[in-house]
């Protein structure tokens, strides 16, 4: 069950940077995106394992940032842990490295996500900016559809102090 994750608008926090990286998180971001647009999660063939939704979404906010000369780049990790929150030792190894040539990270992820990114460039000056909102959780059965495609089935969203909502 992700956590159900809302993207801010952060356009004008950016202005002041000269480089941002993107740190997306793989798990719960694509899901709320996916849900939220009834899309798929997976489309195999067309994708491979990156969900349509979120990849559109990191796309515009690349583009919206580098529109007003904000230098941009990406940073995922998929094993042996996907979920930003739960990344290892050498994980963080791998963005602190990568982080070393910008002033801000961005955090696709939950407030957990945004921990790991800070404790590993606390001896850094980057900064670590959260670029989601924690709404609720959502809860679903996975659904294949031919060629390798993921969608979900039977969607519910728990919003935060209200009841579920069903797409059943």
């Amino acid at each position: 069950m992700p956590l159900h994750l809302e993207p801010l608008d952060l356009t004008d926090k950016l202005q002041d940077y000269s480089s941002v990286l993107i740190v997306s998180c793989p798990v719960c971001p694509p899901a709320s995106l996916a849900s939220d647009t009834d899309s798929p999660l997976i489309e195999f063939f067309k994708h491979g394992i990156k969900t349509p939704a979120y990849e559109s979404l990191i796309d515009e906010l690349r583009t919206s940032l580098e529109n007003v000369g904000i230098k941009t780049d990406t940073f995922t990790s998929y094993l042996p842990c996907p979920a930003t929150c739960l990344w290892t030792e050498g994980q963080r190894k791998r963005l602190l490295k990568h982080a070393s040539d910008h002033d801000a990270v961005l955090v696709m992820g939950c407030e957990s996500a945004r921990q790991t990114a800070e404790e590993t460039l606390q001896d850094t000056d980057c900064d670590v900016i959260l670029a989601m909102q924690l709404v609720g959780i959502t809860n679903a059965k996975l659904k294949f559809e031919f060629p390798l495609t993921v969608r979900f089935d039977g969607l519910t969203r728990v919003h935060a102090n209200e009841r579920p909502e069903s797409d059943e």
